[in-house]
């Protein structure tokens, strides 16, 4: 389908462009409140760190594992009762891939931890090659963003956030483990996937408005630009690419905007069109559940234009079910058996909170589970 359009928040005028450089999602200072501004512009606050949770024996299928962003470890959570155990594992984790040997790859501002879920355990960390400037926290920190694995779990694919300037994807040897590659990528590496077959990785790049696709056997990489609005604005612009999936059914990229355009990418030929989305509303954080719905979460309206935080549960076909949410959210992920969706509500903005929705995707029925510190990504074990 042939996107919509509606005079709204689509371009930035040129009086405000400098002051919106770095602007929102798109950068500190795009909220209009010069109080809320300045904060944004603050690095985050951490209170002392508590003593770690007390672990249990063993960690069940069916857990969630959250990056606590504002407390530097991840937590183990049975999505029934709570927190059960937090791990140290550095600062500001962002994302987290984890492999079927039971080992999770965590994003931080300091390197790739790496947590044996299984004993609840940090058995090492891996320092970036890249230099992405003092290790620091909040929403535009330097260093791991979006992470994903290999299918055969033989590496770790990282992309570095480089202030300023553009991106890297880290590729981390697994067995050694040890960063044994570089690849220039986009600005601000929100998110990284794998192709089914591992021949392909795409690293978003959400203040240069693309997708960069690296060949997994040669780490060739080839830039596509994903601009269903254009590219206006700029870094100032809040109309970027954030978090992508990949369809299994045919390999496209599927990125969702504003809750009114999904831009369906071919890595392959670099075409990009267009369907319709109804949430209106600005969107993070992707997930496929089992049966190839896209799970979609809407952190809320932007420069008072659009409609709250959401849920949107989008059919194969095209239909959608929105489902409101209480205050801003980022990230989603989907239990094993497609019943459940469960919905961080660390946000890379103020208005987070300190647990995870959990969504009964067949009555859209929810509730509020304390757990984390500002969690963002999230995985079920």
């Amino acid at each position: 389908m042939a996107p919509h359009h509606r005079p709204r928040r689509r371009a930035v005028p040129g009086a405000l462009l400098a002051v919106l450089l770095l602007a929102g999602c798109s950068g500190p200072g795009a909220t209009g409140n010069a109080a809320e501004d300045a904060a944004a512009d603050r690095p985050t606050a951490t209170a002392p760190a508590a003593p770690p949770l007390p672990t249990t024996a063993v960690t069940t299928e069916g857990t969630l594992l959250v990056a606590d962003f504002g407390a530097d470890t991840v937590t183990f959570v049975d999505p029934a009762r709570g927190a059960l155990a937090s791990v140290p594992v550095g600062t500001a984790p962002y994302a987290l891939a984890v492999g079927g040997d039971g080992r999770a790859w965590v994003a931080t501002a300091e390197g790739v931890a790496v947590v044996d879920t299984r004993a609840r355990t940090r058995p090492a960390r891996i320092p970036y090659r890249t230099g992405s400037g003092p290790v620091d926290r909040g929403e535009y920190r330097g260093g791991g963003m979006g992470i994903a694995l290999s299918p055969d779990g033989k590496r770790a694919y990282v992309g570095v956030n480089v202030p300023g300037g553009s991106g890297v994807l880290e590729v981390v040897d697994t067995a050694t483990p040890e960063v044994t590659a570089t690849v220039p990528v986009g600005r601000r590496p929100f998110d990284v996937d794998v192709s089914r077959d591992g021949s392909e990785v795409y690293v978003t790049g959400h203040d240069s408005f693309d997708v960069t696709v690296v060949s997994g056997a040669t780490l060739r990489p080839r830039r596509i630009e994903v601009a269903p609005y254009g590219t206006e604005g700029g870094l100032g612009s809040w109309l970027k690419p954030h978090y992508a999936v990949v369809r299994p059914a045919d390999g496209m990229l599927l990125l969702p905007f504003e809750g009114e355009r999904l831009a369906v990418v071919d890595p392959r030929s670099g075409r990009t069109t267009v369907e319709t989305m109804t949430a209106d509303t600005h969107q993070h954080g992707a997930a496929l559940a089992p049966d190839g719905r896209l799970l979609v979460v809407g952190t809320g309206a932007v420069a008072g234009d659009g409609r709250g935080p959401s849920l949107t549960v989008r059919a194969p076909d095209g239909s959608e079910r929105v489902l409101p949410l209480r205050g801003p959210h980022e990230d989603v992920a989907v239990s094993r058996d497609g019943r459940t969706a469960y919905v961080t509500g660390g946000y890379t903005r103020d208005g987070f909170w300190d647990g995870i929705t959990v969504v009964d995707l067949a009555s859209g029925e929810m509730r509020r589970l304390a757990a984390g510190a500002r969690p963002l990504g999230i995985a079920v074990l």
